[in-house]
């Protein structure tokens, strides 16, 4: 909203000197023409219409600087209405004592004699009246149209590079620690190597692949999730049980790499924290064009700043990222009761 009335500011600041130049020289030609009728234009008509031009150069920027800024587009249409009608009466009446009193006086080797009744010069003040506000609006919304182009292609740069962002400080924390897994079956010469080599070639498929697309669909972040939970039971955590219940009624997409990291989380700060008999129950959900995903997970209370400061940076780097992708589209709650901790969180897809 800020940088919207940023925008409409702006577009009271054009380049008022041009704008007036081709205005009033397009103006003049025009009456010129008019006041001559069909001939061609004499000294006589050159006089007549600058002087008819000078009388019309006060109203109409009292209108286009000060009446439409200040009224019609602070949506104060009856005082517009009121003061534009005030401003062309009373400038119309002024036209009148100025070429019976100003101009004959200067020009007194002519005789002049108005070529119009009142009725003509309101028609004709009107029309300039009518036919100026338009054009300056028509530039506003021009110039307003270009500053939102502008505006939304930097707000698109700027979410671009701040997924990157985002999304580089996830990969490589996931890489290490999924190195560190091999190495384990590696020292223990397990034959289920070769099957988690395989598991992390899927998810770094994905990674490396799918992560740069617009968006997913969300069959594919559920297989993401199940080679990652495969993956880190070859750690073989004692007592643990790992459930991931899921269910799609429809074919949604998702922007990649939202729900890895609440995943990891949970294996990171629950699973491996040392609690007795841990747990990890993951439930996600699509139904309605909105997706649900929870994690339930048992925790032991560890008393180390420096632990907990990496989880809060990982919490905090997830809700950026669904702030950038998701704004006003997802709900995101987290909640730590009797060292269970629970992570929801709802997006309208």
């Amino acid at each position: 909203m800020k940088q919207i009335n940023t925008l409409l500011t702006r577009t009271n600041s054009h380049n008022s000197i041009v704008f007036n130049m081709i205005l009033w020289s397009c103006s003049f030609v025009i009456l010129l023409f008019l006041f001559s009728g069909n001939s061609a234009p004499s000294k006589i008509d050159y006089i007549y219409t600058s002087s008819f031009i000078f009388t019309l150069i006060i109203p109409i920027s009292l209108n286009l600087y000060l009446l439409i800024p200040k009224f019609l587009k602070k949506e104060k249409y009856i005082l517009f209405c009121v003061f534009f009608i005030t401003n062309l009466f009373l400038f119309v009446q002024i036209n009148t004592w100025f070429f019976n009193l100003v101009v004959t006086s200067f020009f007194k080797d002519y005789f002049f004699i108005s070529y119009h009744n009142p009725l003509e010069i309101y028609f004709i003040f009107s029309i300039f009246f009518i036919l100026s506000a338009l054009i300056k609006l028509a530039e506003d919304w021009i110039s307003l149209n270009r500053h939102e182009n502008k505006t939304l292609k930097t707000q698109n740069q700027l979410i671009e590079n701040q997924l990157y962002y985002l999304k580089g400080q996830i990969n490589p924390h996931f890489l290490f620690n999924s190195l560190n897994v091999l190495y384990s079956l590696a020292i223990d010469k397990k034959h289920q190597i070769t099957d988690a080599i395989l598991q992390l070639s899927d998810i770094l498929r994905y990674v490396i692949y799918d992560i740069d697309a617009g968006k997913i669909s969300v069959e594919k972040e559920i297989e993401l999730l199940k080679n990652y939970i495969e993956f880190e039971k070859n750690r073989h955590i004692k007592n643990s049980t790992i459930k991931f219940d899921y269910s799609i009624d429809e074919d949604l997409e998702i922007y990649p790499m939202l729900l890895l990291p609440l995943l990891e989380n949970s294996f990171k700060h629950g699973l491996k924290s040392g609690v007795k008999n841990p747990f990890i129950d993951i439930q996600l959900k699509t139904k309605n064009q909105n997706l649900n995903f929870t994690i339930i997970n048992n925790y032991k209370e560890i008393i180390n700043p420096d632990s907990d400061n990496n989880k809060g940076i990982g919490l905090k780097n997830i809700q950026k990222n669904l702030a950038i992708v998701y704004l006003d589209k997802h709900q995101f709650s987290i909640e730590e009761k009797e060292n269970i901790f629970t992570v929801n969180l709802k997006i309208n897809l």
